[in-house]
């Protein structure tokens, strides 16, 4: 069963085709990225502009890449939820006309059960499986009990990870994006040359919260600024890196103990992040646990995702009406159509 996807959350315009949830045949994504850099951080209206532009041409090759017309394709799965709004406009109305068009059933996609699906065409791994889900704009624990059973354990009160660490990078003047920045120089650095405060929630031992983190680099700069003096910027990465992958891992733990997972999985635009790739699999070493990581090229936002997962929402009897609409936000174990 051939599914085409479509992902259009943020700035990667992306269509891929995905057989049986699992083996990819075309992966194509266009990124307005280079637009953004100029800006520090993503431009909503440029984004829409360039998803626009490029949606017909970026499905086209995918379907081409996978040497396969619109006869082939079972069902047209595409991201309506949680992102900007106007990019995730683009991609659910060219879809909608598309299986419309084409006598295909439509299969709404939660963007952050994408992620997590980006497992299943990295490894043969299956559910049931702890999972932190960590990206730009999303911290949560999630046991994933079933290929479209969900439940949210943990997840960020304030700021996501991903977040945390683009805006700590654009304050040490860092290229765009921030978080591949710091990763990129924090091994030139001392990672405990500065000390960062544990985060802690009130009553939630598996919830997160960084906006704390953040702050403390923010006045770390402006009060060197102030007096004129210099920072060694390696090391703050180092720093804040260590202190924000340490925070991750130490909930996730917790919640693996406490709710007794032995299988374990990452996923997310920040499941790239080295450091928290080589501590997770210290982490899980210690403890007799399997660890799922996605290949590289699947952690950041793309289609291959999407379409596995709608493979298994279409398998579940998901599908949507013509009046599919985009949801800026929305709870992944919780949707609506």
């Amino acid at each position: 069963m051939k599914i085409l996807g479509i992902e259009s959350s943020c700035d990667e315009t992306a269509a891929a085709v995905v057989e049986d949830g699992r083996k990819v045949l075309s992966n194509v994504i266009a990124t307005s990225l280079n637009e953004h850099k100029i800006y520090g951080g993503v431009v909503p209206e440029i984004a829409s502009r360039r998803h626009a532009e490029s949606i017909s041409g970026v499905v086209e090759q995918a379907l081409k890449d996978a040497n396969c017309t619109m006869d082939d394709i079972e069902a047209v799965a595409v991201t309506y939820a949680p992102g900007l709004i106007g990019s995730l406009l683009v991609g659910v109305g060219f879809a909608k006309g598309l299986a419309l068009a084409c006598e295909k059933p439509l299969v709404p996609v939660h963007h952050l059960r994408g992620h997590i699906a980006s497992n299943y065409i990295s490894s043969d791994i299956e559910p049931p499986f702890l999972c932190l889900v960590v990206s730009g704009g999303h911290s949560h624990i999630v046991a994933v009990k079933s290929y479209t059973d969900f439940e949210v354990i943990g997840k960020t009160r304030d700021d996501a990870a991903g977040e945390a660490l683009d805006k700590a990078g654009r304050t040490m003047k860092l290229e765009y994006p921030g978080g591949v920045s710091i990763d990129r120089i924090s091994p030139q650095g001392d990672e405990n040359a500065f000390a960062f405060p544990k985060p802690r929630v009130a009553n939630s031992p598996y919830d997160y919260s960084f906006s704390g983190l953040k702050t403390v680099v923010i006045n770390i700069v402006h009060n060197a600024e102030q007096k004129g003096e210099s920072i060694n910027i390696p090391d703050l990465a180092a720093s804040f890196q260590k202190s924000v992958v340490d925070c991750l891992l130490s909930n996730f733990e917790s919640a693996a103990r406490d709710f007794g997972y032995t299988k374990l999985v990452i996923a997310g635009g920040v499941s790239a992040n080295s450091r928290l790739r080589s501590q997770a699999e210290k982490m899980c070493k210690k403890n007799g646990w399997s660890l799922t990581i996605p290949e590289l090229k699947y952690c950041g936002d793309n289609a291959a995702m999407i379409a596995s997962q709608g493979y298994f929402e279409y398998k579940n009897g998901v599908s949507a009406q013509e009046n599919l609409n985009a949801y800026a936000t929305m709870p992944l174990d919780n949707l609506h159509y």
